[in-house]
Formats: structure tokens, C-alpha cells, sequence
């Protein structure tokens, strides 16, 4: 018995001088490696596309301001295009997807029965910012980018669960701080500050992932996703299904040219 303590005990200090023979970019490192590895690893960086059916609900002051059925679209890029990310998107209301948003190469649109009206500039570059800085783009394309650094804060517990927080800082010095899971090593948690580029009003950027589930070939996907700005909820997406690599065409997330181009938005 006496012998069976000894080794556990010996075990674990083991495992503590690991840990603390690691310098903060290498234990970082392990944590978002290990992150990888939990969402499918290879299957995840092949992932070709994506389709999340369900609720989407959106807030104000905390406030239920909408809520729609919603299909969100996404396909991934071999190489980044003009704006820089290697992604586009459509998200798409109502049960006939009459109206839908359109997050192109180089612009966004909002869509209904009379048109395409692109959207303002400041809300397609918060799209491109926040796309930028999702933790979950990053596993899927940034790895490799150079100046990307990650930083080990250490171990915490939050909301009861015990995780590994990460800065994830760029070359830019942008900074995103994630917080995984320690038993499922999935991400929980991101937080970022972004400023306004014309007041400099400063704006706390926070979103939870939760319920993880298989959505094809060992793939992790989150099926709730909330943001909050500021401390307040702004945005809340439940699905009912999530699936991958369905060969989504082109054509989804590009106008036809039959589609009438409205003014922009004010």
C-alpha cells in the first residue's frame, strides 16, 4: 500500500516538473496543439465546408431583439483571398431563406426579394475582425502564420470547469485570450478588445462555444454559440444539426447576376 502511494505521489511531482520545466510559449503551444487534436486534427484542417441549421437569436441591452430559423454556410479557401481570410459565408433566415447575409471576397450584402444592398463598410470589417480572431479560424488556418505567438497564462478554474488560458497574439500584437478545457482540451472561451477605428470607443469581445459534437469522420463542432459585447449578449445561435464537406457550390456564396445591386447602407 505503502508502495502504491510512493509511486502515485512520485508520479505526480513527475508530471509537476513537466509542467513547470516549460517555458509559457511552450506550454501555450501544447494546449492549442492539443485543442487541435480534440477538434479532429487532420479531419478538422481538412474540413472543405460547413452547414449549421437551427435558431439564431439576436439581443440589445440584453434584450431579445430577433429570432429566426437559420441556415449559416460556410466554405473554406486554399489560400486567403483580397481580404486577407481564407473563408466565406452566408447566413440565411426564415424557412424559405428569402433574406440572407453574404459576407464575399470583398464585401458583404444584405439580400431580400427586392435586392443586394451592400452593407456598411464598419460592419463588414468587424466581420473580417471577428472571423480573424475566432479561435476556431485560427486552429483551422493561422497556425502557421508567421509572428503568430502562443502564451500560456496558466491554469484556472471558470465556471466550475477547470481550463488552460492561452494568448494568442499575432504580429500585429492583436491579442485573443482563449480558455480550453482541461479534461476535453475543446475550447470554451475568447476574449478580445477591439477599438473603433474612427471614435477609439473600446469594445470587449467575448464568446462561449459549448456542446461539442461529432459532426463528421471525429470533427468537433460547437452546436451553441453566444457573443457578448461589453458584458452584454448581442448574439446566440442553437443548432439542430451541423454538417461538413457537403460540397457546398460557389454559387451560395457569390450574387447572380441577375441580382438587382441596391445603394448602400447608411
Amino acid at each position: 500500500m505503502r508502495t502504491a502511494v510512493f509511486l502515485l505521489v512520485s508520479a505526480a511531482l513527475c508530471t509537476t516538473s513537466a509542467l513547470q520545466a516549460e517555458t509559457k510559449q511552450e506550454r501555450g503551444k501544447r494546449v492549442v496543439d492539443e485543442a487541435l487534436a480534440a477538434l479532429g486534427g487532420d479531419k478538422f484542417l481538412g474540413m472543405k465546408d460547413r452547414l449549421e441549421t437551427g435558431r439564431a437569436y439576436s439581443f440589445y441591452r440584453d434584450q431579445l431583439t430577433g429570432l429566426s430559423v437559420a441556415k449559416v454556410y460556410t466554405q473554406y479557401l486554399d489560400a486567403p483571398a483580397k481580404n486577407g481570410l481564407a473563408v466565406r459565408e452566408r447566413q440565411a433566415f426564415g424557412k424559405d431563406e428569402d433574406y440572407y447575409v453574404l459576407f464575399t471576397d470583398d464585401d458583404g450584402y444584405v439580400v431580400t426579394f427586392r435586392g443586394a444592398r451592400p452593407m456598411v463598410k464598419d460592419r463588414y470589417t468587424r466581420w473580417l475582425d471577428s472571423t480573424r480572431r475566432n479561435v476556431l479560424y485560427t486552429l483551422r488556418h493561422r497556425l502557421k502564420e508567421p509572428g503568430l505567438i502562443f502564451e500560456s497564462q496558466g491554469a484556472l478554474v471558470w465556471q466550475n470547469t477547470p481550463v488552460e488560458v492561452v494568448d494568442i497574439i499575432d504580429a500585429d500584437n492583436n491579442v485573443v485570450t482563449v480558455y480550453f478545457q482541461s479534461s476535453t482540451k475543446l475550447p470554451l472561451r475568447q476574449v478580445f478588445v477591439r477599438r473603433d477605428p474612427t471614435t477609439k470607443e473600446r469594445f470587449e469581445e467575448v464568446s462561449i462555444f459549448a456542446k461539442y459534437r461529432d459532426v463528421g469522420g471525429g470533427v468537433q463542432w460547437p452546436y451553441n454559440i453566444t457573443a457578448f459585447r461589453n458584458g452584454g449578449k448581442v448574439y446566440e445561435i442553437f443548432s439542430d444539426s451541423v454538417t461538413i464537406n457537403q460540397n457546398l457550390s460557389d454559387n451560395l456564396f457569390t450574387l447572380s447576376a441577375e441580382t438587382k445591386l441596391l445603394p448602400r447602407e447608411k
